[in-house]
């Protein structure tokens, strides 16, 4: 008989790609959530996975061979607490992750503040489509793939390796236990204010995996980052290679670009990112041709190039790979058009996201008419740390509305303040739109909506309407297409 494992906090993308892996390997597998819906539900019960709403213990009885524990599970949760009375075995989803596949396989980490998500998806397409049949675990809805966790074929497994803490009774990051032989490191600044202190806390975890890179892999990171730099000066004992982007568009001279000594170049064809050269050691290797936009899409691109070069694919063939790659859902994902209006849905919820993705969507459509819109939903959002950094992040934008939620811990008017002030009172901006009236506030998603569909209609010409949230957002975006089609 197949041995039995329960996981608790099965619908988050992490934990239920880990039950597709159990499953995959042969386990019984069951599992719970407070809330148990699509698509994540409809995913596992198509895998043949039992899901239970809630957290009553009797799902325990009999008891499971083992309980894995999301890391949303703490003390006081019901299951957990007859879990630990009865002594039941009990383990993370990262640790046994580590102890039931990783160890057998080649893994290539992504890790970052931003881009994990869509680096560790580039890198997985690629290997597939050099015919390598990879096993991945990806936070997110793959586009390239139907599903956000497979097993594979291969010898390679690509897993996104996120920094959050592990579990309520492991306090270590998720990555430090995935070992990577490849890591990639894309970035690194302060964030999950509810968990990490400071930066250097962050940076702690940083070297952490870092120690746990073997000296015949590799370490890939872009250069002058001062906050990885520092991780790598803690001490390193895997080759580094390094990535420079070149950001000047005019020109295409076969040569090295950046500072000396990086191994990898890429130097933008196009200002939106669209077009840019590849480079490896100096020499142009090719040039990528996609739908995707933005200098961290790129420096994304590049590093998945290069982990999957370093995994044996050869450059040409990992560049027309990463021509064919499709953008992971939520990753300016285009949800809808409704006479010349276009509604984009974005993962962004950290100011420099906000500000990398209104400058890539900037730089493609030129100045035609933006407008932003924003909920502050992440932990570290709802806990005031990054208002400082707001209004600047929103300021390619002609227009921003700001979505106030019930428990935020603070008040979005100085944002909004901040932004009509810099804009000038009174001044009219490029849309035609007077910049008293860059920025507004709501509480209600029925007015917020509303005003959205009355800026976006009342200038001629094309309009992009970018909304961001790391979450639902009570399903904005098909309310707001819907609301579109109605002529005024």
């Amino acid at each position: 008989m197949s041995k039995h494992i329960h996981i608790l906090g099965i619908c988050g993308t992490f934990m239920g790609g880990i039950a597709v892996l159990a499953k995959q390997l042969g386990y019984k597998v069951t599992g719970s959530d407070a809330n148990v819906y699509p698509p994540m539900s409809t995913q596992l019960e198509d895998q043949g996975i039992e899901l239970i709403e809630g957290y009553d213990p009797s799902q325990l009885d009999p008891a499971p061979d083992m309980v894995i524990v999301g890391n949303a599970m703490s003390r006081g949760n019901p299951c957990v607490e007859y879990m630990l009375d009865r002594k039941l075995a009990y383990t993370s989803g990262p640790q046994w992750l580590s102890e039931h596949l990783l160890q057998h396989r080649y893994v290539i980490a992504a890790s970052g503040t931003h881009g994990k998500t869509t680096t560790a998806a580039m890198v997985a397409w690629i290997l597939e489509y050099a015919g390598l049949e990879p096993g991945f675990l990806i936070g997110g809805v793959p586009q390239n793939f139907t599903e956000s966790a497979r097993l594979g074929g291969g010898y390679f497994f690509v897993i996104e390796a996120d920094e959050y803490d592990t579990a309520f009774f492991d306090k270590r990051s998720k990555f430090v236990h995935y070992q990577p032989n490849t890591l990639i490191m894309n970035n690194l600044e302060y964030d999950h204010a509810d968990i990490f202190p400071d930066l250097a806390a962050i940076q702690r975890q940083f070297h952490h995996v870092v120690r746990t890179v073997p000296s015949n892999g590799l370490i890939l990171m872009p250069e002058n980052v001062p906050a990885l730099d520092d991780v790598i000066q803690q001490g390193c004992w895997t080759p580094v290679q390094s990535l420079c982007l070149e950001n000047k568009t005019q020109g295409s001279e076969n040569k090295a670009l950046g500072a000396e000594g990086s191994h990898w170049q890429a130097k933008k064809l196009r200002e939106d990112a669209s077009q840019f050269e590849v480079y490896c050691q100096g020499e142009l290797a090719g040039v990528v041709k996609w739908n995707l936009i933005g200098d961290h899409n790129l420096q994304n691109g590049m590093m998945a190039i290069a982990a999957a070069h370093y995994a044996g694919v050869e450059l040409n063939q990992a560049i027309a790979g990463l021509g064919a790659f499709k953008t992971p859902k939520r990753r300016m994902e285009i949800k809808g058009e409704v006479q010349g209006i276009r509604v984009y849905d974005d993962f962004a919820h950290h100011p420099t996201a906000i500000a990398t993705t209104l400058a890539g969507l900037r730089a493609a459509v030129g100045s035609e008419r933006i407008i932003a819109v924003l909920e502050p939903r992440s932990n570290t959002m709802r806990m005031g740390t990054h208002q400082q950094a707001l209004a600047q992040s929103l300021m390619q934008a002609d227009d921003v509305l700001l979505y106030q939620p019930e428990g935020l811990d603070w008040n979005l008017q100085p944002v909004a303040d901040e932004l009509c002030a810099t804009h000038g009172s009174g001044a009219i901006n490029a849309s035609g739109i007077d910049n008293r009236h860059k920025a507004a506030i709501h509480q209600y998603i029925d007015g917020l909506i509303a005003e959205i569909t009355t800026r976006a209609k009342a200038q001629a010409g094309p309009c992009h309407v970018l909304i961001m949230s790391n979450g639902g957002f009570a399903g904005i975006h098909d309310k707001l297409l819907a609301k579109l089609e109605v002529k005024s």
